[in-house]
């Protein structure tokens, strides 16, 4: 595995994404494990956030203690599945800013088309962490970065719940500096692009859509 590749294997996370599989779990309950991991996957791709000192005042005495330092977040969602995980990671993380980038991928050639993009100003000062549910091809993942990385960000993260061999492969060869967490890497796609095993179309089982 590639050491920019990170696999988030903590049994909570790996429970629920068992259960977000299975094709007998409802619209609602996806949803709402889905929120639950990105609370998880939050946690993890946090985890090295820079910290500085500050001084405050507890009821006994003062003391130095660690706070974020001063690179602001900024979540980036690839619609629209991208959004469930957003408001979990939103949740533990409220003041973060957060941008959107719209793609839709051609049924026939899987490339990414763009509709939409906005972001908040100064990425260059904010650490941004890039979310989608699934990593298939990787070519919506590489178009959203690099979109990103064009809007003036130098600090990136991606992170998504499942991911396919292919996928991987496409986007560390585009983005090499990106650090890319997943909660699991699947065997491999079909030939329609998708990720086998997998969990289905994210998009459609978190909004009930086909």
């Amino acid at each position: 595995m590639h050491e920019n590749v990170t696999v988030a294997d903590h049994p909570l996370i790996q429970h629920k994404l068992t259960l977000m599989r299975s094709t007998s779990t409802s619209t609602a309950q996806f949803r709402q494990l889905l929120r639950e991991i990105s609370l998880l996957l939050a946690y993890e791709v946090t985890r090295n956030l820079p910290l500085e000192s500050t001084t405050i005042t507890t009821p006994l005495e003062d003391m130095s203690a660690p706070v974020l330092e001063g690179k602001k977040l900024c979540f980036v969602s690839i619609l629209r599945a991208g959004n469930g995980l957003l408001e979990g990671m939103l949740d533990l993380v409220p003041s973060a800013r957060v941008a959107h980038v719209g793609l839709y991928r051609d049924p026939k050639t899987l490339v990414p088309i763009e509709y939409y993009l906005k972001a908040p100003e100064a990425l260059d000062a904010r650490i941004c962490i890039v979310v989608d549910p699934m990593l298939a091809t990787g070519n919506s993942a590489v178009a959203a970065v690099s979109r990103i990385k064009e809007a003036g960000a130098s600090q990136l993260r991606f992170v998504c719940l499942l991911a396919a061999p292919e996928g991987i492969e496409n986007f560390v060869h585009e983005h090499p500096d990106v650090p890319l967490i997943t909660a699991a890497i699947d065997r491999q796609l079909n030939d329609h692009g998708y990720i086998l095993p997998g969990l289905g179309d994210a998009g459609d089982r978190m909004y009930g859509t086909k």
